[in-house]
């Protein structure tokens, strides 16, 4: 429930979080998420009720979105010929850096208890969130106006509004497919210790790169690390070969990869690999889909366009205690995969057949809508 409250809560605000980035700029709003991730983290080391954590899963939530949103929303801005790289290294420092945290606080956990721990990191994160985020700017008007030189990334001309992008059908397409995945890939990442458990492979040692950990450990680690590469790795792919010809090929892989879990996940090593695997397939709609939202709704009111396509994942946490509540009741993680591998393919179809045509058509009329030729249109009733 902590983590559901947390998730929800993370992306359900990030659109208020982004107009209000857009409208007064990342710095100061970035200082304030800095200072609630500390909060946060504060609450947690001195909590003795679930209420107590849950309280603090959703101030967590609340600085963890402003931080993400921010982040995120600058790098379309700044990067508009590269944005599938540009976000995905942004989104990629979010993932792959908890990868940097597991292993120092699972030992400070155990020589100085969680609540030590929570405070220690709690204050060190909020200490640098605060710093860097005054740092930060947005670019000025005019000063970004390079567009991508691939044939295959489209990118709008105009910036539409929130209001005029909820007034598109296409909209509704993009969050459907974004929810697809984001769901698929979150019952994953939250029910990944109880599986392991399941299949009894939790605890079996594993080495790996001259290093000899639990096997959920060890995937917990491969799956940081992993899913923050392939952020921006799938984000320069998609800079190349467009967004959703990259949709579909990773959308795939991640339907493969569940697959393959289901048939091999009894294995301690095939077990810790395919994880990885998986969570590398599932970590390119942090690049992905915010570069797509930006190329289809322009890039004046990016950060806010793309708080509410985020909040996909906050719906698709809602799904995640259904997993549990499904494996309950057939004795099985079977189903819950099956229903992931079918979530990841129907995705991967939307973005190939009806995503890419629609933004297309609509590209299309846009170029038209500048020609001396619809001006005559117009003028002519």
């Amino acid at each position: 429930m902590a983590f559901t409250t947390f998730i929800f809560v993370e992306t359900w605000f990030v659109p208020a979080e982004g107009f209000l980035i857009d409208r007064f700029g990342p710095a100061r709003i970035t200082l304030a998420g800095g200072l609630l991730v500390a909060l946060s983290w504060g609450l947690d080391s001195v909590a003795t009720s679930l209420g107590a954590f849950y309280v603090a899963a959703a101030v967590g939530g609340v600085g963890g979105g402003i931080v993400y949103g921010a982040m995120v929303g600058q790098a379309l801005k700044w990067f508009p010929d590269k944005r599938g790289l540009a976000a995905g290294l942004t989104a990629g420092g979010y993932g792959a850096g908890a990868a940097l945290t597991i292993v120092p606080m699972a030992e400070m956990i155990k020589h100085s208890g969680f609540q030590h721990t929570f405070l220690v990191f709690g204050l060190v994160q909020g200490g640098a969130l605060a710093l860097i985020g005054l740092l930060l700017r947005a670019p000025r008007p005019g000063e970004m106006t390079l567009v991508s030189t691939s044939k295959q990334v489209l990118q709008s001309a105009r910036d539409f509004t929130p209001t005029q992008m909820l007034r598109q059908p296409l909209f509704y397409v993009m969050y459907l497919t974004m929810l697809c995945v984001a769901a698929g890939g979150l019952m994953a990442s939250a029910q990944l210790a109880p599986i392991a458990k399941d299949f009894k492979v939790d605890e079996v040692p594993v080495s790996l790169l001259a290093f000899t950990l639990p096997a959920l450990q060890w995937a917990l680690v491969m799956d940081r690390v992993l899913n923050g590469l392939a952020r921006p790795t799938f984000g320069w792919i998609s800079d190349r070969i467009g967004r959703e010809n990259t949709m579909l090929l990773a959308f795939s892989l991640e339907a493969l990869s569940i697959f393959m879990m289901i048939k091999f996940a009894a294995n301690p090593l095939l077990f810790v690999l395919l994880s990885g695997l998986l969570f590398f397939a599932y970590g390119e709609i942090f690049s992905l889909f915010p570069s797509l939202s930006a190329d289809t709704w322009g890039k004046k009111f990016a950060t806010t366009n793309y708080g509410f396509l985020y909040t996909a994942k906050g719906t698709a946490a809602l799904l995640v205690p259904l997993g549990n509540v499904l494996k309950e009741s057939t004795g099985s993680w079977t189903p819950v995969f099956e229903i992931a591998i079918a979530l990841n393919l129907i995705a991967a179809l939307l973005a190939f057949f009806v995503i890419k045509p629609m933004r297309g058509k609509r590209e299309g009329l846009a170029a038209y809508e500048g020609t001396p030729r619809y001006a005559e249109g117009i003028a002519q009733g």
